[in-house]
This record gives structure tokens, sequence and C-alpha cells, in this order.
């Protein structure tokens, strides 16, 4: 076997000694001269329209410099049609409104207990069933469908499904559901933002994403993005809820208002979980044909996504999930449809994995539950099934340099599993069946 340098290897972290030193500077642990603090009012309902703000009595409380609203924001578009303070509509319960700027987080919170918006509640669609139903009030202007071209969901289409299921000796049919998951990072979201003499504004920002987030915040503040400057590099626990910027927008604005006065704002616990993105829940409905001998000849999926209020990720994470939802298999006859759907529920983004997590553990669970319909060994299952060079996917895509068979084959070896000759025999470059 070939020695490799780094692959297999233990390589120390570039960081890790100023982590194990507790030398690492995180946002939070930053100090500013005259820093100000900012703590957002939030819609205590998730679905209403917005009939009037007042903040005069907000303005008054020590302290305050400055209490901001929807009309401070140079843009307020975050993304799409999802504000960076919301003015007209609510959609989520903890979408953020009015944020209070103030010499200290005491201040700053007892002005946002005198906010009074006025609020005319609307009936919250938070099924993603009946969301998809005719019926269904509007989450959005567009409806409650995240569009893919024409089509209100990403199809995909490979052989014959119809004629396919017709001719298998068994059709298995399977329900699988994921939850809803919180990254939960150690660290909150945080940012601190100063805009200077010279218009500049610069962002201390705990982004994963941090060039995607400058263009951004140059769009809602306005300005070119070399008047943008995004120091950041050090997270305290991401896993994809940093790749959208939660407080950099809010505080950027408020800097603007500030005469180079610095401004912070750090999330409290209850906010990561009432208001930052998360993965989403899927519901995926299977439907197999299969022959005796284990082949299998067609499968069809259906997948919903409960994409939350925004479309945000949600037709990226929809179509990395519907290209690998059928699985590594070289099915001939394929029908996936991956609707995401939107609900008034806080908006749903990137996690580790966008998608094809809930497509693995789908796909899976139903080669277990094909195995044990027909009486077949799981491992020789996935063997029959797996693609080889030169296959082409359920997206059509030409395969090359697989190594499916043999990946299964070291982790057999390594469980300490045996696997029949012919298994060990089969080669993911030649199409000998076993």
């Amino acid at each position: 076997m070939t020695e490799h340098r780094y692959v297999g290897k233990r390589l120390p972290r570039f960081d890790g000694m100023q982590h194990a030193l507790a030398k690492t500077r995180y946002v939070n642990d930053m100090k500013f001269l005259n820093l100000l603090h900012v703590k957002v009012w939030r819609s205590p309902v998730a679905s209403a329209k917005i009939l009037n703000i007042d903040v005069s009595q907000a303005e008054k409380v020590p302290g305050v410099e400055i209490v901001l609203t929807h009309r401070h924001v140079p843009k307020n578009s975050y993304a799409g049609d999802y504000p960076v303070l919301a003015g007209e509509e609510i959609r989520y319960l903890g979408q953020e409104v009015v944020a209070v700027v103030a010499v200290d987080e005491d201040s700053a919170h007892d002005a946002v207990e005198l906010v009074k918006v006025d609020l005319e509640e609307r009936t919250p669609v938070l099924d993603p069933f009946k969301a998809m139903e005719p019926e269904a009030p509007n989450v959005t202007p567009k409806g409650n469908f995240v569009y893919f071209g024409d089509k209100p969901c990403r199809q995909i289409r490979k052989g014959d499904f119809d004629g396919a299921i017709q001719r298998a000796d068994y059709v298995i049919e399977g329900y699988y559901r994921t939850a809803a998951q919180e990254h939960c990072p150690i660290e909150t979201q945080v940012s601190i933002c100063q805009t200077d003499s010279m218009g500049r504004t610069h962002i201390y920002t705990v982004s994963q994403a941090v060039f995607f987030n400058q263009i951004t915040l140059a769009g809602i503040l306005q300005k070119p993005q070399s008047k943008v400057h995004m120091i950041g590099g050090i997270v305290g626990g991401g896993f994809g809820s940093k790749n959208d910027p939660h407080a950099d927008p809010i505080t950027s604005v408020a800097s603007l208002y500030t005469n180079g006065r610095p401004v912070k704002w750090l999330w409290t616990r209850e906010e990561e979980f009432i208001a930052s993105t998360h993965r989403a829940a899927m519901h995926m409905f299977f439907k197999d044909g299969v022959m005796k001998d284990g082949k299998i000849i067609a499968r069809s999926v259906r997948s919903i996504r409960d994409g939350g209020a925004y479309v945000l990720t949600n037709d990226y994470v929809v179509n990395k999930h519907a290209y690998g939802v059928a699985g590594p298999y070289n099915i001939p006859n394929v029908k996936v449809d991956a609707y995401g759907i939107l609900t008034n529920k806080r908006p749903t983004s990137s996690m580790r994995g966008f998608g094809l997590h809930q497509a693995s553990f789908a796909h899976e669970v139903q080669m277990e539950r094909i195995a044990k319909t027909i009486g077949l060994d799981p491992w020789r299952l996935r063997f029959i099934n797996a693609v080889h060079d030169g296959d082409t996917t359920a997206g059509q895509a030409v395969l090359h340099n697989c190594a499916l068979i043999e990946v299964m084959q070291a982790a057999a070896e390594r469980a300490g599993i045996k696997l029949d000759g012919e298994l060990l025999q089969m080669s993911s470059h030649s199409r000998e069946e076993a």
C-alpha cells in the first residue's frame, strides 16, 4: 500500500495551540472604547400585518442613542424579499422589527420593552402539507412554493418509471422523516461594526462566508464593496449557522448613525433558538420496483422540505437533495419530485450536508426495507445495485473513477464482516455481476 504524507495522518491544527492555551480572541472578546449595544424587538406572533410602529417612548430612555426601524435601512433587503427590519408584515415568530442602540445592554433592553407595534394577526401556515393545499393562506405574495423555472418542484427524470414499476416483482414503499435541527454552536451570533470618518464600515464578523456576505452587506448599505471591510476568520462553532449574516446587517446599519462609535450585538441563546436559520425538516416518500434477484429497476421519490418563511437557500438545498436522493445506485428508471415549501416558521438555510444527509438517511433505510422484504442480505443488495464506471446518475451525469464497491469492501473488513467471495471479487471498474 502506498505510504502517504498527509492522507490518513493526524496533522496539527494551525490554530490548535491558541485554542489549547485559551488565547484565541473571538469577536465577543474584543474591546472597544465608547462601545454601543443593540437589542431588538422581535415579533411575538408568526404571521401578521404591521399597522404601526411607535418608538417614541423607547427613544426617551436614558442612554439610548438611536432606535432603528425599516426606514433607517438604505436598502431593506437581505435576500430577495427578506427585510433587514420588517416594516410591512411578519412572517415568523421572532422576526426583527425594531433595533435599539444604547450605551449598555440594560438600557437597550429597557427601551425595547417600550416599543409598541400594532399588529393585525393572521392565521399562520405551520404545516408544509397544508401549505401545499390550494386554499392555504399565502406565506408570500407569490404563494408557498419555491419555483424551479416554471415548475413548483425540482424534477429529475431518467428512463420510464411508470412502465418499469409495472414489470417489477415487488413494489416496496417507505416514508421517512427527518426533524428540524438547530446548530447550537457554543458561540452565539455576534457582530461589532464601526463606520469611520471616510465612510468605510468595518465589520468584525463570525461569518463562515465572509466574501459572500461582503457583497450582501454592500447592497444593504448601498456602498461599494471597497467601503465594506470584513474582519473575520475566528468562529466559535458554526456548522452552517453562520453562512447567513444574522447580526451583521443590523449592526452595520446602526453604525451609520452613531458618529463613529462602534456598535455590538450579541445574541442570547434564546434568540439563537427562535430566530437563527436551521436545518429544515424533510418528508420523503419512496416507491421502488424491485426484481426477485434484488435489482432495483425503478425508484420514485417525493420529497417535501419545510422551508420556513423566506426562500434563502431553499432552492439550492432542494436541488442538491433531488440529485442525491436516489442514492449511489444504478437504477435505470428514476422519478424525483422535490419541493421547497414556505411556512410561517423561522427561516431555514445551510447546515452541513445541504439536503444530502436527509437523502442518505432515507435511501439507506429504504435499502434495508427492501432487503428485509425480499429476504436478501443487505450487503449483497447494495453490491449488486452499486454504480460502476460509465453508469449515469439520476441527473444523467456519466460517472468515472467510481469506488463504491471498494469502499464497501474496506468497510466490511474493518467492521469484521465476512463477505461472500463473489462480492469480494467485484469491482467498480468492471461489471461482473455477483
